[in-house]
């Protein structure tokens, strides 16, 4: 039975333009309780550090930690993609597959992609993986190239792609402030779906207009409201074993 745990709800007490999704990620460690995991996109380590595990690791080209690392943490400075060609996520867990995992790193659709891909492969059926930034508030904040304080990029399109190609996958975009939370489960390390078409997916997705989404943006983006006990059982909803 999971169990939550009230100093993890208050770890982002303090005030800050995220209040509402920093909310969020200590309820879903507490609950998930993971023993290993992944964050792509450390920045200064906030949400690293609500990892209570015994072994984590974190991506980041130019990591800025305000803190020190808890035990059993392993920071990694480079990009996703340098990570994941120079090292097996297996062995730099301790040789465990993830439990949960956090990408937040560049805001592009391929770049999401291939780190959600490249994630999978070391994931178990009943694996989490979150992915920040796919509820965008609007196009201007959506778009490629940065031009507001508050941007997502194109990472939403991740959803419509695996929504279209991936259909096998459990998820939802929970609508938190700022720009939303992905929530990716029953996950298939097997599949190569992805990794084997990855330019027909960029050729596809890369141009794929906000216009096309936004007239049925909550349905196209398996939108859920941000209400704890709704996603409560979403990470409680036990996977269907790989046929």
């Amino acid at each position: 039975m999971h169990r939550e745990n009230p100093t993890a709800m208050n770890f982002f007490s303090r005030k800050t333009a995220h209040a509402d999704y920093y909310e969020l990620l200590p309820r879903i460690h507490s609950f998930l309780k993971p023993r290993t995991y992944v964050e792509i996109g450390i920045r200064q380590g906030h949400s690293l550090r609500l990892a209570k595990t015994a072994a984590s690791v974190g991506i980041d080209p130019a990591p800025a930690l305000e803190h020190k690392p808890r035990r059993g943490t392993r920071i990694f400075q480079m990009t996703s993609d340098e990570f994941f060609a120079r090292h097996n996520l297996a062995e730099e867990l301790g040789r465990q597959t993830v439990d949960l995992a956090f990408v937040d790193g560049m805001h592009l659709f391929e770049f999401a992609l291939r780190d959600f891909a490249n994630l999978e492969k070391f994931c178990h059926r009943d694996s989490t993986i979150l992915v920040h930034d796919c509820y965008p508030v609007d196009r201007a904040s959506a778009a490629r190239e940065r031009t507001t304080q508050i941007w997502s990029g194109d990472v939403w399109k991740l959803i419509v792609c695996l929504k279209k190609y991936r259909p096998d996958l459990r998820l939802c975009t929970v609508d938190v402030p700022p720009t939303g939370l992905g929530i990716i489960r029953r996950l298939d390390p097997r599949s190569t779906t992805l990794t084997s078409r990855l330019d027909g997916l960029y050729e596809e997705f890369v141009p794929y207009d906000y216009g096309q989404m936004e007239p049925d943006k909550a349905r196209q983006l398996n939108r859920v409201e941000n209400r704890w006990n709704e996603i409560q059982s979403l990470l409680s909803a036990p996977s269907i074993a790989a046929t």
